[in-house]
């Protein structure tokens, strides 16, 4: 049977990650840098013939604009036959309320689960002007490696809270043979990739731009109990933190 394969990928460069501002939840969108990115991360996985049954973005601008350049080139050139007959069964219908698009055959789905974190009053800031503007907090996070809550932001528990969420309604939704890309951003990836692990604490990474990290999975025994789930042939990492088509002439 075939696994159904999970691609995390971190969107292209932003303005906002080009002038090294913390983003959190304000909108940037791509620099002409990001672009250039994008188009060779679409290049790549279209040679590696991936055709995605289903599309899971941020609905942050960087991230949009990510996937639609991704998609963009699916569309315009025609899918090598190896991956037409990977995706046939039909999808569950979609929640009300739910934003969703579909482009041909690929239905992109825009999660709020999926966005970056909420870092309350230094969106948008880069670190010199935190500093300037909240000159005790800034030295408290600088001398301290204790989670130091920011006015305004999101806690730690809900991130993960977030992430668990949208992990499990991944994992009930999609089955074997379903390919599937989740758009994201580079802090909130760090947890949805501890819940896809089953990780009681979260690890730093440090995803570059269009990095992909790719796990393939036997979801028809995903909710085993026995000794399967130490069977590494059924949980498999395929690729972390891969970025190595940016090293690439450009497309």
């Amino acid at each position: 049977m075939k696994p159904l394969k999970l691609l995390f990928i971190r969107h292209a460069q932003s303005v906002g990650n080009q002038q090294k501002r913390m983003q959190g939840h304000g909108e940037f969108e791509l620099s002409a840098e990001g672009k250039r990115q994008a188009e060779k991360l679409a290049h790549r996985l279209l040679n590696e013939a991936w055709k995605p049954s289903w599309v899971y973005s941020s609905p942050q601008k960087r991230a949009v604009q990510t996937t639609e350049i991704l998609l963009s080139r699916f569309l315009a050139e025609p899918l090598p036959a190896v991956v037409s007959d990977l995706v046939d069964d039909l999808l569950d219908p979609i929640e009300p309320g739910i934003a969703l698009s579909t482009t041909q055959s690929i239905p992109v789905e825009y999660a709020d689960e999926l966005r970056e974190f909420q870092n309350g009053i230094f969106q948008g800031l880069t670190w010199a002007e935190a500093k300037a503007k909240y000159p005790e907090l800034c030295e408290q996070l600088e001398n301290s490696t204790d989670w130091i809550q920011i006015p305004g932001a999101e806690s730690l528990e809900a991130a993960r809270s977030r992430s668990r969420a949208f992990m499990l309604r991944l994992l009930d939704r999609h089955q074997d043979g379903e390919q599937i890309w989740i758009v994201t951003h580079s802090w909130i990836m760090q947890h949805l990739i501890a819940e896809l692990l089953g990780c009681d604490r979260s690890w730093r990474l440090h995803p570059r731009n269009t990095a992909l990290f790719e796990f393939w999975i036997d979801r028809s025994r995903w909710h085993r109990t026995d000794q399967n789930r130490f069977n590494t042939d059924l949980w498999q990492i395929r690729r972390f933190n891969d970025h190595h088509h940016l090293a690439s002439n450009p497309v």
